[in-house]
């Protein structure tokens, strides 16, 4: 049984061992962190396979946040490395499998408590997972596939409920936001409640930065070698010294009120 290190041993340590395709069935699972996954592992140059497939939908849903970015993960961000399906067929699957294959070689598979979540995997709760047969494992993925419809498809929507995040997963009546009339969603509405901060996206003359910031990756400084789809927002004194956004090792969901999703991270202490 492992119960320390989960990330390293379970959703790592096998690509040392040439595996290079992981098969994932989760009850839940957030887009943070599969672009936490699929980042790190693309840093560290291993070229691997991942498919996913969300359990609880069917009951639960998926919030509205979560089912974009994973749009942006499988059509742009990741698009030949990541696959994502929500089971959409009664009853739902709370199960969780995570197995390994290199091509097609079965190699090593883990089930028991943690969620494909940051949450689970980064030490914020405590969880376990053991080995099991990896073979078995991926024939339950595959029995689970036909009842599951691609994050991308466009009728995704009109098989799985996607609730607004201010509802998701709160007990009690959920508001629907139905994804095909996004140039009609009210987000004045959705956020009513909620704690936030307000950032100026402006330096302090007005103006944007003309270096740093919204600018980060189009610095023409003739010796960084910036990510041009990467930008960082500065924040004030008394917001990064907040808990309100997770802490540096941690990604989150940014849902902008122009129907986007950004994956983002505190990059730096005073960022």
């Amino acid at each position: 049984m492992i119960k320390d290190e989960l990330f390293k041993k379970v959703l790592l340590a096998p690509t040392n061992e040439g595996a290079n395709k992981l098969y994932i069935v989760s009850g839940y699972a957030t887009a943070a962190m599969a672009f936490h996954h699929l980042n790190y592992l693309r840093e560290e140059k291993k070229n691997i396979d991942i498919a996913l497939l969300i359990g609880m939908c069917p009951s639960d849903g998926m919030s509205l946040s979560n089912h974009r970015a994973f749009r942006q993960l499988v059509e742009a961000d990741y698009h030949e490395k990541f696959q994502c399906s929500y089971v959409m067929k009664p009853p739902a699957v709370h199960s969780k499998i995570y197995a390994w294959y290199k091509d097609e070689e079965p190699l090593y598979a883990y089930t028991g408590s943690a969620n494909y979540t940051q949450t689970a995997f980064l030490k914020a709760q405590r969880e376990v997972l053991t080995p099991c047969n990896a073979e078995v494992a991926f024939t339950y993925y595959n029995d689970l596939l036909e009842d599951t419809i691609y994050c991308a498809h466009p009728d995704a929507d009109n098989f799985v409920q996607i609730y607004n995040d201010k509802f998701y997963p709160k007990k009690r009546p959920p508001q629907e936001i139905k994804i095909k009339d996004e140039e009609k969603v009210v987000f004045e509405e959705d956020i009513t409640g909620l704690p936030y901060v307000k950032v100026s996206l402006l330096d302090t003359t007005g103006n944007i930065q003309r270096t740093a910031g919204l600018n980060w990756g189009f610095r023409q400084d003739n010796v960084s070698n910036r990510n041009k789809n990467e930008a960082y927002i500065q924040l004030r004194p008394e917001v990064y010294k907040s808990d309100f956004f997770p802490i540096r090792s941690m990604h989150f969901t940014v849902l902008t009120d122009d129907n986007k999703s950004l994956i983002c991270t505190r990059a730096q202490t005073a960022h």
